[in-house]
Formats: structure tokens, sequence, C-alpha cells
């Protein structure tokens, strides 16, 4: 009988080098540009937790002279489609992704990934960096890390078993003084502007009134 070897779940590819860059928060983007331009990365797919957050990115790297584009589901099918074939054929050098819109594609020798923000959901990053080192191929995989994400990036090594890299780049070392803030999932905008259902019954402002007023039997 043929012996078929299955990777088990929740396992990094073995051929997919990872690391992580601790850097401040408001530093991420220009460590981000510094990393693509020093090692000339030429197709690198970047991770981002929310749509607003995919745009805005692609527009300062866009601002930084690194051609970039940006998929989400706010985005059409034929946006998403002409940003994908624009990657794939190097007019494009950077492709930021949700991971909702990043399900399914299918890039061949994608050599680079980045993590520009941990996901929320440790499995995530699995998926994420999975993108990379297929068919036998070398990839690798970077997360930028702020303060923020030590206990993402806990979890993530909790769910694969293992201890990541982690290198500080010279002129990004990040400040050890930083106080970590709520994350940013892009629901808070969202949750903050839907409608609030009435509870109960409004009080009588008469009510109001009479519980201010001292009872008359009280004054006599």
């Amino acid at each position: 009988p043929q012996r078929i070897d299955v990777a088990q779940r929740n396992t990094t590819a073995e051929r997919v080098t990872q690391r992580v860059h601790p850097v401040d928060r408001d530093r991420k983007r220009a460590l981000l540009s510094w990393l693509i331009g020093s090692e000339n990365w030429q197709q690198v797919l970047v991770f981002t937790r929310t749509k607003h957050g995919a745009n805005r990115l692609a527009e300062q790297l866009e601002r930084d002279g690194l051609p970039a584009a940006a998929i989400h589901g706010n985005k059409s099918q034929a946006a998403r489609t002409r940003a994908l074939a624009d990657f794939k054929g190097g007019k494009v050098r950077v492709l930021v992704a949700t991971d909702i819109a990043a399900r399914g594609l299918d890039i061949d020798h994608l050599p680079h990934v980045v993590n520009y923000e941990l996901p929320n959901v440790p499995e995530d990053y699995v998926h994420r960096i999975g993108r990379t080192g297929r068919a036998g191929r070398e990839g690798e995989a970077i997360s930028l890390v702020c303060v923020d994400e030590h206990k993402l990036l806990r979890s993530i090594e909790r769910l694969t078993r293992q201890t990541i890299e982690q290198v500080v780049i010279e002129g990004f070392e990040p400040d050890p003084d930083a106080r970590p803030r709520p994350i940013d999932t892009g629901r808070r905008n969202a949750s903050r502007n839907r409608p609030r259902k009435a509870t109960g019954r409004p009080r009588s402002p008469d009510k109001k009134r009479r519980s201010r007023s001292p009872s008359r039997d009280r004054r006599i």
C-alpha cells in the first residue's frame, strides 16, 4: 500500500522562513517600505485587518514610490480581478489584502508574505503564510509586530507550537515604554452608528418634578 503523508492541522510549511520584526505601531509603514526597497522584493502579499487599513496602506506605499493595489470585500469583482492580474504580471509590486479577500487566491511562486497586522484569529496566520512556499519552493513570511499585538503573537506560537524568531531592525527599534492600545477590528464604528433599541418606558417628567419637590406634609 502507498503511504501518504498529510500535514498536521495548524502547522506551518517547513519551507517557509518565518520572522518577526518588533516595531512601533506608527513606524510599521516606514519599515515595510524599507524592507521592500532594501531587500528588493518584487512581489509581496501584505495582510491587514480592515478594508480601510488596506486602502490606506496601498495609498501610502504608492506615495513611497512602490506600485501597490488593495483588494477587499468592498471592491468590485472586476477591480479585484484587475488588481490580481496586475500583481501577477508585475505591474503591481505590492498587493494589500484582507483575510476574506485573499481566500481562494492562487498566486504561483509567491516569494513573500507580510503580516502588516497580526490576525485576531490565530488560525488565519497559518492560512496567510500558506500562500508562500508552495510546490516545493522556498518562501518568506514576515510579521511586523507592535506592543498591541504581543498577546496575538503568543496565541499564534501556542497554536503552531513554535517560537518565531524576532529580529529588531536598526533604526526601527520599538519604544520599550510604549503601552498597548485596543486593536481596531473595523467593527467599532459600525456598532457605534447602529441605532439603539428602546428599553423600558421613558420616565414621566411630572414624576421627576414631584420626586424633586418636598411634600407639603414635611413643610407643615
